[in-house]
Formats: structure tokens, C-alpha cells, sequence
């Protein structure tokens, strides 16, 4: 049986965050605000979740999928209009075993770990492989899509590379619709 943790949710919209994404993140909604709070007074870690539907103002459990990531705050930055710019970055793909939405204060959410599967030394030259389609894709568009995709070429675990790349897909995507 997988270990559990108890930890404070943010749910997300229009953005999914992967393990080893560092993305800022504006924060109104005033749950979520509490939610940070908390996590600023412990170890700074929460479990960001992506929504069904962006619409939605006070999401339930049923509008948030079942796997999100586990992730730590690097930075908070309250702003003059009562919002918040905080930096995430990804640590770890988890399944959301139970949601608590009883808390009036902010969502919390019982979670697993979700390892990644299949992992194997094989999958290496298929993961460069990957990186040097993707800086083809750069040269067709004739323009360098993002600064931060430098760093794939850094980066050498095939699961990184694989939740990097779709991250920055899934950005890439959000800002054409």
C-alpha cells in the first residue's frame, strides 16, 4: 500500500503543471490565497490541480481532474490589488486519492505519489530525439518559441524531457486559444 499526504490544493485553469516545470502563477480566487498562506507557514508545499472547466468559480471535486503535481512555492509576491504572483515548480506527479471540500477556508486533497511507468535505459535515444524535433519545430516557425526551451537540451532523464516539452505544449496551445 502507497504512502498518503494530507496537503492544501490550488486548482488551476487553462495551465497543467508537470514535474521540473517552474511557472509563475496569478492567484485571486480567495481560497487559493489561504491555501498559499498556509503552505508559506510549513514546507511550502501544495498539490496544483487543473480544472475541467476554466469557468468555474468555486470548484468541487468534481470539477478538478484526478492526478495533479505536487509542488513547492520558490516565491509568493502579494500585489497591490489584493492578488498574488507566486512561483511554483513541479516536484512530483500525484493521484488525488480523496478531496476534502468541507474546508471553508481553502481545498485540501488526500494524495499518493504516481511514479512514472516503464522508465527504462531504452527510452533515452527516443527522449533526444525528441528534443532535436522539437528545435526543428523552432527553425520551421522561424522563431524561438520560448527562452525556457533552451533548457531542454540540459536536461537528460527521458521523463523530465517528456513533461517538459508537453508542458510547454500545453502553454503554447493555451495562449492560441
Amino acid at each position: 500500500m502507497k504512502a498518503s499526504y494530507l496537503k492544501p490544493l490550488l486548482p488551476l485553469r487553462d495551465i497543467v503543471i508537470f514535474p521540473s516545470m517552474v511557472v509563475p502563477l496569478f492567484v485571486g480566487r480567495e481560497k487559493s490565497i489561504k491555501a498559499l498562506q498556509e503552505v508559506m507557514k510549513t514546507d511550502k508545499s501544495i498539490v496544483l490541480v487543473t480544472q475541467k472547466n476554466s469557468e468555474i468559480d468555486d470548484p468541487t471535486s468534481k470539477d478538478l481532474y484526478q492526478y495533479g503535481c505536487l509542488s513547492k512555492v520558490l516565491q509568493l509576491l502579494k500585489l497591490p490589488d489584493g492578488t498574488v504572483k507566486v512561483l511554483v515548480e513541479g516536484e512530483k506527479r500525484v493521484k488525488i486519492v480523496k478531496y476534502n471540500d468541507d474546508s471553508s477556508n481553502f481545498l485540501t486533497c488526500e494524495v499518493e505519489i504516481a511514479d512514472d511507468q516503464n522508465i527504462s535505459k531504452e527510452l533515452e535515444p527516443l527522449a533526444l530525439g525528441l528534443i532535436k524535433k522539437f528545435d526543428r519545430l523552432q527553425v520551421l516557425n522561424k522563431k524561438d518559441l520560448n527562452d525556457g526551451t533552451n533548457n531542454f537540451k540540459n536536461l537528460k532523464d527521458p521523463s523530465q524531457i517528456a513533461n517538459n516539452i508537453f508542458g510547454f505544449l500545453f502553454e503554447c496551445k493555451s495562449k492560441i486559444n
